[in-house]
């Protein structure tokens, strides 16, 4: 009779490790002990980069920026101003180019949104007088987990320097729980991405927190882990009813 209500009691032993096993598993983005991040660029980039996906709105000028293209002056003569709408938007497509009036194909991916103004101004000339072109991301935007029990949220990105430290602060900053000093960005194709570590707990690592962000980046601050609280919670359930299975045994066992 022992040795089969031991049998029992190491049942359920067995099932409590198995609901251990799910201690932690809420942790997103993991990384091997030993990974290698990426290493931060020694020239700290301070302007958005154009790349693939990216929503253009595009709007020509003539005279250095006195007179816009305007579609109510069309004229059966203009052909060109036929397709020069102001605010129309252009998709940079997966090869790195977008597709413009007049220029056909161009390609942007890569470049500041000052040296793709620059470029196209330049195109431009060739058609215009003084040509000047003014472009703004309309898409972008990045996607912030601040760790602990706060909320993932999606986070356009406004202002084109936008930078790690101005994000987080505008998911409300990190919560008690949240490391501090264990900030991945992850960026770039998700098969292969580019993964930066960043320390925000010292002085020395804020300084490193003008790391401009670019559009589809993904911020992940890990969650500090309560290792006791989280392994009780968890097994929890089982412990109740291992519990209260070995005093139905004792209780049969007196009774017998």
């Amino acid at each position: 009779m022992i040795i089969n209500n031991l049998k029992k009691l190491g049942f359920f032993i067995m099932l409590a490790s198995l609901f251990a096993c799910n201690y932690n598993s809420s942790r997103m983005m993991r990384t091997d002990k030993g990974y290698e991040f990426s290493e931060l660029p020694s020239d700290t980039i301070s302007e958005y980069i154009l790349s693939k996906s990216d929503i253009l709105e595009f709007q020509l000028y003539t005279n250095n920026g006195t007179s816009i293209i305007d579609i109510t002056a069309i004229t059966e003569t203009d052909k060109r101003a036929t397709v020069l709408r102001s605010g129309e938007t252009y998709l940079i497509e997966p090869d790195g180019f977008v597709k413009l009036p007049i220029l056909e194909r161009v390609k942007l991916e890569g470049m500041t949104i000052r040296e793709s103004e620059t470029l196209l101004e330049k195109k431009y000339a060739k058609y215009y007088i003084n040509s000047f072109v003014k472009l703004k991301v309309k898409n972008r935007r990045i996607v912030v987990f601040p760790g602990g029990d706060g909320k993932a949220q999606v986070i356009p990105l406004e202002n084109e320097n936008t930078t790690m430290l101005e994000a987080l602060g505008q998911v409300g900053g990190l919560q008690n729980t949240a490391k501090a000093y264990h900030i991945k960005l992850i960026r770039g194709d998700l098969k292969d991405p580019e993964v930066y570590l960043f320390d925000f707990s010292t002085i020395e690592g804020i300084q490193k927190s003008d790391f401009v962000l670019q559009a589809n980046d993904i911020i992940y601050v890990e969650r500090r882990s309560d290792a006791f609280r989280e392994f009780f919670r968890d097994v929890a359930p089982v412990v109740s009813l291992l519990a209260s299975t070995i005093t139905l045994i004792i209780v049969i066992n007196n009774l017998k």
